[in-house]
C-alpha cells in the first residue's frame, strides 16, 4: 500500500519523532509506515487520518496486488 505520510509529515514541519508521540508510537513506526513495510491497523489509519485532518482514502493507496486480493477474495 502506498501512502502520503512522508509528504505531509514534511508539509507540518514534523520529525518522525514528533508524529511519533503524536500518533503513540515509536519513530521506527512511523519510519516503517512511510517506507512502506508496514500497513497501519485500522485504530493507527484513524489516528493518521486525524492528525493530517485527511481522510484516510487521501492518505493511502492500495497496490493492485491489494486490489486483486480483494477482488478475488469476494469472488
Amino acid at each position: 500500500m502506498q501512502n502520503r505520510l512522508k509528504e505531509l509529515r514534511a508539509v507540518n514541519g514534523w520529525s518522525q519523532a514528533h508524529l511519533a508521540d503524536l500518533l503513540g508510537v515509536s519513530r521506527q513506526t512511523v519510519n516503517a509506515l512511510e517506507k512502506g513495510r508496514y500497513d497501519p491497523s485500522l485504530p493507527l489509519a484513524f489516528r493518521l487520518s486525524r492528525v493530517f485532518d485527511t481522510p484516510i482514502e487521501a492518505l493511502f493507496t492500495p497496490d493492485d496486488d491489494d486490489l486483486g486480493a480483494a477482488a478475488s477474495a469476494s469472488t
